[in-house]
């Protein structure tokens, strides 16, 4: 246990030492709130703004088509329809023009037939919707005043049922959909978190590993260590790496989403007076408040403790499948015909985890969160909605004993294949080691 500590100790500090740790876990969360801002002025840096011609020959068009910034409609006299077609080619600063027949004895069919809308380029999908949408909401109010029903009584129609839902067995606490969308958030948070630790620092496992065997450098600790012991500390200090990043990481989304909500609150304040509408749509506080409040009402303490275990334990079982792979191969080439062993269940259960989101007490969520192989992935995204304690214990005691089975098969591959070298390893020769 001395040796294990103490390669423990050497692991954790090596890594955390490294500038490039450091480096990266402070500039990571700023990396991706940048990246996800880039990928938001991209797709803003697309957008086109377009002007359309209309010629409304029945007139029923003129003051119902409105122009925003992205479309801009432009209404001309029918007379000039023939001259504006033959000049749309050469007019750069129009995309097209719309032709509205006149509309006959109530006649939709035909104006839906007859309509055509004449461009000089390549239109955008979400600008010809936009244009087929405004046309169909006109058509929709000119129906509805032939049939002489007022708009009032059609939005009444329209109005949605609201259905209040009461868990008994959740102590009869009220299910709203803001609650709904909050666990599924978190839901695919912490799984998604967990998927890539599990994956990033796995295989930082397997190339620490490789390092050591390619330089030469594993001969000289063997002599002092058991390679079972060796390839332990390499695991826990990599887990203690992982977990001192995914806390610092933590208490930086936490410290910033506080910081927000305060900035975001001044803000609100300090709007000046008479703009009641936009402090309205701007209750960025309030939304935040409901927000926090849906998930102080969640069972925390137990989210965390499954959290934590599932993380460790699926960390470490894959770890020592990845540490078994960097043994048992002389460069990273050799690797990809291994890895895909440790990387498919684990991405069976983080994409079939997202068909939980809709019934997580379901067979699928039920096995996929019990099977060892894909739980430590799937139990985590089923936590949040609620699990039954029999499940968790269950689902614990399968992943514990795999684990250590995982660690034995593992200790036994690592222990020839740190070794070897010159031959390529195969699965029937690991399968010797196994036996061996």
């Amino acid at each position: 246990m001395n040796n294990i500590y103490l390669i423990t100790k050497r692991e954790f500090l090596t890594q955390v030492k490294k500038k490039s740790f450091i480096i990266l876990t402070l500039l990571a969360p700023l990396l991706l709130v940048g990246f996800g801002a880039v990928i938001g002025l991209m797709f803003k840096a697309n957008e086109s703004h377009s002007i359309i011609e209309v010629v409304d020959k029945s007139g029923l068009f003129k003051d119902q088509l409105k122009s925003n910034d992205k479309l801009n409609y432009v209404f001309v006299s029918a007379a000039d329809e023939k001259a504006k077609i033959n000049n749309l080619k050469d007019n750069e600063s129009l995309d097209g023009i719309l032709i509205l027949p006149e509309l006959k004895d109530h006649d939709y069919a035909n104006l839906e037939n007859s309509t055509r809308l004449i461009v000089n380029a390549k239109m955008g999908f979400d600008t010809k919707q936009k244009i087929v949408s405004d046309i169909t909401d006109v058509i929709k109010k000119e129906k509805i005043k032939q049939l002489g029903i007022e708009e009032s009584q059609l939005n009444s129609l329209d109005k949605s049922f609201t259905l209040k839902t009461i868990n008994v067995s959740n102590n009869n606490k009220e299910d709203s959909d803001l609650a709904f969308g909050v666990k599924s958030g978190l839901s695919i948070l912490l799984m998604y978190v967990t998927f890539m630790f599990i994956i990033i620092y796995g295989v930082r496992v397997m190339r620490s590993v490789l390092e050591e065997k390619n330089n030469r450098v594993v001969e000289i600790i063997i002599s002092s260590v058991k390679p079972f012991e060796l390839m332990m500390g390499k695991i826990l200090g990599v887990t203690l790496v992982a977990l001192t990043q995914f806390v610092i990481w933590i208490s930086m989304s936490v410290v910033g989403a506080l910081v927000l909500n305060t900035g975001f609150a001044s803000f609100q304040k300090n709007i000046p007076g008479g703009n009641e509408a936009l402090a309205s749509k701007l209750d960025i506080a309030q939304i935040a408040t409901q927000i926090s409040h849906s998930l102080l009402e969640l069972n925390f303490p137990l989210i965390i403790f499954v959290f934590i275990v599932f993380f460790l334990l699926g960390y470490i079982f894959y770890s020592s499948i990845y540490a078994a792979i960097g043994s048992a191969v002389d460069n990273e080439t050799e690797t990809q015909q291994f890895t895909l062993f440790a990387i498919l269940p684990l991405s069976l259960g983080m994409y079939g985890s997202f068909s939980l989101m809709n019934n997580p007490d379901g067979p699928l969520g039920f096995w996929l969160s019990i099977i060892p192989f894909t739980s430590p992935v799937a139990m985590i995204a089923r936590i949040p909605f609620g699990v039954p304690a029999w499940q968790i214990a269950l689902s614990i005691t399968l992943l514990l004993g795999t684990t250590i089975l995982m660690i034995f098969l593992a200790g036994k591959i690592y222990r020839v294949g740190i070794l070897m070298y010159g031959n390529k390893a195969t699965l029937k020769e690991i399968w010797k080691w196994i036996r061996g």
